[in-house]
């Protein structure tokens, strides 16, 4: 950060803060001062976790400060972690805190409220675990009412016309509509359809019923079809309870107990395949910008190249020299890639990133690969894709 730029955030600062600058100590004072004590380390990303413990500490409310704070984590944002350490750093200050409480009720009561009512309210609320009589509610319903009137009314009606602008902005968004068509055809897509927890078709035999080797062959019939995002037989795909959960599948349980372990360890592979498909149909529309159609189309292609191995796969079983466990063995390469292109498509959707926000948990995944080198090599893989889609579109437009 330049000299220029420290100046600039300090002379925000101080008119934020209400500080006037003196003739001893301005503003200048100040961006010297803070570009001495500066050090070339970056002490946040070291000093995170003590600084999150300490907040937590000195918290009224430490469950759901530590709640939050992975919650803000998983969405990626940005300086979260130097955000956590300057406030660490003021909760140790004492002056600071002081200057900051009376900067708070100076400006509570430049806009009509007083702190001192939210104290008694929160004063009046009963300990965890204790009920309310029913005179105890009506005074602080009273106390609420009464805080409500005397607030100023413009502060509403700016939020909800802030609102509305912020809805009319989005609808003026020339962002192409997808035909209605795409909606209205379940059966276009390659991941599963929603399945149903029972077997449907009465002539299916149970697998107990079988002899071991053709268990075997009819199961490894259905983890084919499985990892093409098809459902099998004796393998079902559970409906999915949220919009990005993971995709669950039952068995029949009366499969020998040696297949069905190695069946259970070959699932959650089809899983993952359920989440990148997801992952690349949803994020393939315009409105997520050009950086997620990038990493959608790096994913299409490493698609493409695993479905090759299930081509290779089902030659091999419709020959005669596939059994299970040869499918575990040349799946071995494939379970380490797909597992990371899950991995990313869940932070992403988690985060709901979009443009660089995707390009920085990218850099993070990469760098949290250190010693994995095919997975690193993985990673950057995307990151490139991205960067090549992202400048070929800029060649193109210019």
């Amino acid at each position: 950060m330049s000299e220029f730029t420290v100046h600039h955030h300090v002379s925000e600062l101080m008119n934020l803060l209400s500080v006037r600058s003196t003739d001893t100590f301005g503003a200048e004072d100040y961006t010297e001062m803070l570009l001495k004590n500066r050090t070339p380390y970056v002490t946040t990303q070291v000093s995170a976790h003590q600084a999150k413990r300490k907040i937590a500490e000195s918290s009224k409310t430490p469950i759901e400060f530590l709640a939050k704070y992975d919650e803000l984590k998983g969405k990626n944002v940005r300086d979260l972690d130097s955000l956590v350490y300057l406030l660490s750093k003021l909760a140790e200050d004492d002056q600071a805190k002081e200057f900051l409480g009376k900067y708070a009720t100076d400006k509570a009561n430049e806009a009509g409220l007083t702190l001192t009512s939210h104290e008694k309210i929160i004063g009046q609320l009963p300990t965890p675990g204790t009920k309310m009589t029913s005179q105890e509610l009506s005074e602080i319903k009273d106390i609420l009412m009464k805080e409500a009137h005397s607030m100023p009314t413009a502060t509403s009606s700016e939020f909800l016309r802030k609102a509305l602008r912020e809805k009319q902005l989005k609808r003026n968004v020339n962002i192409p509509m997808q035909p209605e068509w795409l909606f209205q055809r379940p059966a276009l897509t390659l991941d599963f359809m929603v399945g149903v927890d029972e077997q449907t078709d009465p002539n299916i035999v149970s697998l107990g019923t079988l002899p071991l080797l053709v268990q075997e062959e009819a199961i490894i019939d259905d983890i084919l079809c499985c990892l093409q995002g098809i459902e099998g037989k004796y393998i079902l795909a559970r409906a999915l309870t949220e919009r990005y959960a993971s995709k669950e599948f039952m068995i029949d349980q009366s499969l020998d107990h040696s297949l069905q372990e190695l069946v259970k360890r070959i699932l959650p592979l089809c899983s993952n395949y359920s989440t990148i498909v997801r992952f690349i149909e949803e994020k393939s529309a315009f409105e997520y910008g050009l950086v997620n159609h990038a990493l959608a189309a790096a994913m299409r292609a490493l698609i493409k190249d695993y479905m090759v191995l299930v081509a290779q796969l089902e030659h091999q079983y419709r020959t005669g020299n596939l059994t299970l466990q040869k499918v575990w063995f040349y799946l071995q390469p494939t379970i380490r890639t797909l597992d990371i292109l899950a991995s990313v498509s869940n932070s992403v959707n988690r985060g709901e990133c979009i443009g660089g926000g995707v390009l920085s948990l990218l850099h993070e995944k990469t760098c949290s690969l250190i010693g994995d080198v095919k997975s690193q090599e993985l990673c950057l893989y995307l990151t490139q894709s991205e960067e090549h889609r992202y400048q070929t579109r800029a060649v193109i437009l210019i």
